[in-house]
């Protein structure tokens, strides 16, 4: 598995995790990247993405002012900072590597995975 998404766990309400997701084959540094989550029965939705040099951040609705996607200066580790936790954001977030050197919102536009860190939110 080249990219691997770790620090999802159980946090109750209000509280706050922070994912990393670390590129092994260092293949990333020149192409945006993005977080999704997968809630149970239900679509993987963007969460945030990032362009090849830590610029250009988009973020969800949902998530906008609570999380901050960030990447390292070598490009190959992703963050997202994630505050204020609701259970609504209970879910398995994947990270992503994006075809191009820019964030997108857009699932099809990345074509490598990780295999997924379960964040659970408890009310």
């Amino acid at each position: 598995v080249q990219l691997q998404a770790s620090g999802g766990g159980l946090v109750a309400a209000g509280g706050s995790l922070k994912l990393s997701c670390a590129d092994s084959s260092r293949l990333s540094s020149n192409n945006g990247m993005g977080w999704f989550r997968q809630a149970p029965d239900k679509e993987r939705d963007f969460v945030a993405a990032i362009s090849w040099n830590g610029g250009g951040a988009l973020y969800a609705d949902s998530v906008k002012d609570r999380f901050t996607i960030s990447r390292d200066r070598a490009g190959n580790t992703l963050y997202l900072q994630m505050n204020d936790l609701t259970p609504e954001d209970t879910a398995v977030y994947f990270c992503a590597a994006a075809r191009r050197a820019w964030g997108s919102r857009i699932r099809s536009d990345y074509n490598r995975w990780g295999q997924g860190t379960l964040v659970t939110v408890s009310s």
